[in-house]
């Protein structure tokens, strides 16, 4: 695989990137292979039951069905997708809730040290609001994830919450907001899902645009373009059977944007896509049967984020509960383990703006039921 520069983004506020440090040659060519982790091994596990590297530390931010420690908010059930949003000193996390029919998403905002400030909901009464993304003008996008599923609009500083038809009606899973092209990649979890993109009329404004599908061969790389989907409410013919030579893809999931690069990852082959904007080529950045030499760190591929060093987290939907980590030099390596919960899948990292704390939920936790969902944080020597 040619090989691309790969600038290092920090997140600040809801997803709106900025690019410093220096230029890194040779970073994210594909597909990442075995390696020690950039923090070392991981330690026994903590009274929570994590696994983690020396000098991090974990906490539980909340549970299903129990009011969020210091609020009298009850916390959802099957929490999922997740984003954090700046405020202030302090900084809000968002959450989807995987349940049908009164799915919906949380939030908590913390303080400056990380303490519970409140908590409180931005969406109820939707169907199995599974993954979504964070938009530049600091709203959250929760994704229905079932036969025309829409898009939500959710606004984490106040308001109400707003359908959005015009990004297509399909079993939607996440979102990633490219501020650079003014567009939102979607992905499908279907196991012959298409890879999307919509382009507002107006950059800021979701409620007009067009759908477009992403239009490839069959191989695992090449170059690709975009095609218009002729009707975007998926009835009667699903977005996905709508354009000729759309590429399909194997259960799509996670999705992420940073430095005109989308990667998005697929559970049904377990694989990590890596779509380069910038000369409307795609590859793979990770695939478990490339990994060599084996056992593959990651299996059950899902939710995806970048911290603000450039590393690529992976949370896993069932394997052995971790979430790995993809360093820019194409290394692969599990960063925490949950033990003790092989009913459940790890879902929503999502760094605070800082990017020294990880937040994630096990959406079944210990007992492998949505009322079982909990929410935790991890602090530590992050990467910067």
């Amino acid at each position: 695989m040619r090989r691309r520069n790969f600038l290092r983004a920090s997140v600040l506020g809801a997803s709106t990137v900025a690019f410093t440090g220096s230029l890194w040659q040779d970073a994210f060519a594909a597909p990442a292979q075995n390696a020690t982790g950039p923090y070392g091994p991981l330690q026994a596990a903590d009274a929570n039951g994590i696994q983690l590297p020396s000098g991090f530390t974990s906490q539980v931010i909340a549970r299903s069905g129990q009011s969020v420690p210091g609020t009298s908010y009850t916390w959802h059930s099957a929490p999922d997708g997740g984003a954090c949003f700046a405020d202030g000193t302090g900084w809000i996390y968002v959450s989807n809730s995987e349940v049908s029919p009164n799915g919906g998403a949380s939030a908590i905002r913390f303080t400056s040290t990380g303490a519970v400030a409140s908590a409180y909901s931005l969406l109820s009464g939707t169907r199995q609001n599974c993954a979504g993304g964070a938009t530049p003008w600091n709203t959250w996008l929760s994704c229905e994830e079932v036969s025309l599923g829409y898009v939500y609009e959710t606004y984490p500083f106040g308001g109400a919450a707003v359908r959005r038809p015009a990004m297509g009606a399909f079993k939607h899973e996440a979102a990633a907001a490219d501020p650079v092209r003014k567009v939102i990649y979607l992905t499908e979890d279907e196991t012959n899902g298409r890879f999307y993109r919509f382009i507002p009329t107006t950059w800021g404004n979701l409620s007009s645009g067009t759908l477009q599908v992403l239009v490839a061969g069959s191989a695992t790389s090449g170059s690709f373009s975009w095609a218009n989907v002729p009707d975007p409410d998926g009835s009667p013919t699903a977005t996905r059977s709508q354009v000729s030579g759309s590429k399909a893809f194997n259960g799509g999931e996670g999705c992420y944007y940073a430095n005109d690069t989308v990667w998005f990852t697929t559970k049904g082959d377990n694989r990590v896509w890596q779509v380069n904007l910038g000369n409307n080529t795609y590859e793979l950045a990770y695939d478990d049967n490339l990994v060599n030499p084996g056992p593959a760190p990651l299996t059950g591929v899902d939710n995806i984020t970048g911290s603000t060093f450039g590393d690529l987290y992976v949370a896993e939907d069932g394997g052995n509960m971790e979430i790995c980590v993809i360093t820019p030099d194409d290394k692969i390596s599990a960063f925490l383990r949950i033990n003790g919960q092989s009913a459940s899948e790890i879902t929503g990292p999502a760094f605070n703006p800082a990017g020294n704390r990880l937040y994630f939920s096990s959406q079944r936790g210990t007992s492998g039921s949505s009322s079982g969902g909990i929410t935790y944080c991890v602090t530590g020597p992050f990467r910067t």
